[in-house]
This record gives C-alpha cells, structure tokens and sequence, in this order.
C-alpha cells in the first residue's frame, strides 16, 4: 500500500497546502448552517437528510466520471465503519450538543480532533511519526481557536456537561475515522465519499423515520437553503478532498484542519445568522 506523502517527506506541496485552506474552510461552515437548520429540521432528520443529499450529488459524478466501484466484502465493510464513525457519530452528536451548547465551545471542543489523532497514534495505531514538535503544534494550534473564538466560551465548561460529552465523543470519532480514512488510498476519492456517505444514509434515514417522524416536519425555506448548502459543498465536496488529503498528506495534518473551522464559522455566523424578518 502507498504510504501517505507525510510519511514520505516532511514538507507539504503548494497545491496540498490550498486543498487543506479549502477543507477547512468547508468545514467550517456546517456550524453555522447547521444551526439554522435546526430552527426548524430535527437533529436526525437533518443529518440523514445532508448525508442523503451529498451522497446522491456525488453517485452522479461516480457515474459521470465513469469511476471504478469494489465490490469486495472487506471494502463495503470498511464503508459502514467509516460511515459510522465518520458520519454518523459526529454528524449526530454535535447536532445534538448544539441545541445545549453555545457554538463557541462547541467550535473549541471540536477542534482537539488533532490532539485526538496524535493520542490514538501513540498509543495505538503508531500509523505516523509522533514528534514533539507535532505535539506542540497541535497546543499551539488548539490555542490559536481558543484566542479566536474568545476566551470567554471556556466559561461554558461549567455546565452543560451532557452536551460537552457528545461533542467530544463526536471529536474522538472523527480523530478514529481520519485514521481509518487510510485504508482507502487505493479508491477514487469521489468513490469512498459516495460509499462512507451512503453507507451513513441507510443508517441514519431509518432512525429519522422513527425518532422524528419527518412527515409531520413543515420546515422553513432558509433552514432548507442551508441544509442544501450544508450537504452540497461542506458535505459532497468536503469528503473528496478529505479522503484524498488523507492519502496525499496523512491524518495529522488533515485533522489539523480542523483549527480553521472556528474562524470561518465566527465569519459565516456573522453573515447568516441574523434572525429572519
């Protein structure tokens, strides 16, 4: 199996370095939208709903792109654990935390993911090299959203604890799916996105008949236009270049992208979350 190009050299190319700006940058931005849909979509409803949506927007390029698809038992068994930890887990949970949590935190206590990946790989996986400087770098970078989203959202710790579990539950998921994300560097990335997003669909559409009875949802157009959004970019083309960053340039530094998450969702929460007239 190819080795990740972190693993090959330290240094990361130019074009990697844009992918991984753009990553985080689409990553940031399901906070906000998230929220919005939520003002009138339930928790489950609207994470099966994103994970449907962006899952059909990218069975289309599959197709288009005329891309291989494995059939193999072992591949499609590695989808539903990718799906699961990747989506399903973090998707659900930090929807739910939001209606207990103030975004803020949330943003915080999402972006340890690193510290999580670097954790996992010492004590477990031993996937990639563990270095101090890493290390630090992760604090630093830990400390960088903490500066940016305000110190003042740590007061949140105080309470709250229910919500402050299921976000970090969700971090450690998405830590243990970067990392699982690995396996698939021999797949089109376009392919592995479809598969981990179906693969969280007929999980998630099954529990959303059952937990929130969507046929009784009246949802408004704004909680509806961001829940395209939401599924369309941050979701469909969020995992493409996620699992080809994962391939090109490791888990810790795809995982690092999730520093960028906060400042684009203090941005993005400025601009769309205004209440509606």
């Amino acid at each position: 199996m190819k080795r990740p190009m972190s693993e090959q050299r330290h240094s990361i190319p130019a074009r990697e370095m844009a992918l991984l700006l753009l990553l985080g940058t689409l990553w940031g931005v399901p906070f906000a939208l998230t929220k919005i849909s939520l003002e009138t979509i339930p928790p489950v409803t609207m994470t099966a709903a994103r994970v449907l949506l962006a899952a059909t927007v990218l069975w289309t390029f599959v197709i288009v792109l005329k891309r291989k698809v494995p059939l193999q038992p072992e591949f499609l068994f590695r989808l539903f654990i990718q799906g699961g930890v990747g989506c399903i887990i973090p998707y659900t949970f930090i929807a739910l935390s939001q209606r207990m949590v103030d975004s803020g935190l949330t943003a915080i206590l999402n972006s340890t993911t690193p510290l999580f990946v670097y954790l996992i790989s010492v004590l477990w996986t031993h996937h990639e090299r563990t270095t101090f400087s890493r290390l630090s770098g992760a604090f630093v970078g830990l400390g960088g959203v903490v500066l940016v989203v305000g110190t003042s959202a740590l007061l949140g710790l105080r309470g709250q604890s229910v919500g402050q579990a299921a976000i970090l539950l969700a971090t450690f998921s998405s830590a243990f799916g970067v990392i699982h994300g690995r396996r698939f560097t021999e797949v089109a990335p376009e392919v592995v996105a479809a598969g981990t997003l179906t693969c969280a669909a007929l999980v998630l559409v099954p529990a959303s008949l059952l937990v929130d009875e969507p046929w009784r949802i009246m949802p408004s157009f704004r909680s509806l236009a961001a829940l395209v959004a939401n599924a369309a970019f941050a979701t469909a083309l969020g995992f493409v270049l996620y699992f080809r960053l994962i391939r090109t340039v490791g888990s810790m530094s795809t995982a690092s992208t999730s520093y960028l998450k906060p400042a684009v969702s203090v941005i993005i929460g400025c601009v769309l979350l205004i209440p509606s007239r």
